[in-house]
C-alpha cells in the first residue's frame, strides 16, 4: 500500500519489482519501465516496511529464488511462477480503497502543493503530459482565463 500511497507506483509496476533493486543501504528502490529505470528514494515509512517485509520473506521462505519482491505463499517457493496477481494486492488494502486510487490522489496532492510538473515528472517518472494535467487539475483557478 505504502508503494501506491507515498510513490505512486501503479499495480502493474508493483508486481514486477525484483529483490535485486531493493537498496535498503541506499534507501532506494530501482522500479523497472521497459528499457528504462526509475529510481525511489524511499523515506522512512517505506523503509522499515522494506526492511521488515525481506527480513519476513527470508524467514518464511528461506530457500526461495523467486526474484519478485513481494511473493505469495504460492509464488515463493516456484522460481517460474508469475509475479503475485492484483487480486492479491488489492486484498491486502482496506475497503473502498485501489492502487489506482491511491496513486492518483498521491500525485494530485503533491501536484496541488508544489504545481511544478517538472517535479512531478522526476518524483514519480510520469509523462510531461500527465504531469500538466495533474497540475491543471489541482489548479483550475490558474488556467481557467488561458485560451482554448
Amino acid at each position: 500500500m505504502a508503494l501506491a500511497a507515498v510513490h505512486a507506483l501503479p499495480g502493474k509496476e508493483i508486481q514486477t519489482l525484483h529483490t535485486t533493486g531493493l537498496g535498503l543501504s541506499r534507501g532506494t528502490l530501482e522500479v523497472r519501465r521497459g528499457l528504462l529505470r526509475h529510481t525511489l528514494y524511499l523515506e522512512e515509512l517505506t523503509h522499515q516496511l522494506a526492511a521488515d517485509w525481506t527480513t519476513y520473506r527470508h524467514h518464511r521462505w528461506p530457500a526461495s529464488s523467486n526474484p519478485h519482491l513481494l511473493v505469495s505463499q504460492k509464488s515463493a517457493v516456484d522460481p517460474d511462477h508469475p509475479a503475485v496477481s492484483i487480486g492479491t494486492l488489492s486484498g491486502a488494502l482496506p475497503r473502498g480503497l485501489t492502487l489506482s486510487g491511491l496513486r492518483q490522489d498521491r500525485i494530485l496532492n503533491e501536484a496541488a502543493q508544489i504545481a511544478d510538473p517538472l517535479r512531478l515528472m522526476r518524483l514519480f517518472g510520469i509523462t510531461e503530459q500527465t504531469a500538466m494535467r495533474c497540475v491543471i487539475a489541482a489548479h483550475p483557478e490558474r488556467t481557467a482565463k488561458l485560451p482554448r
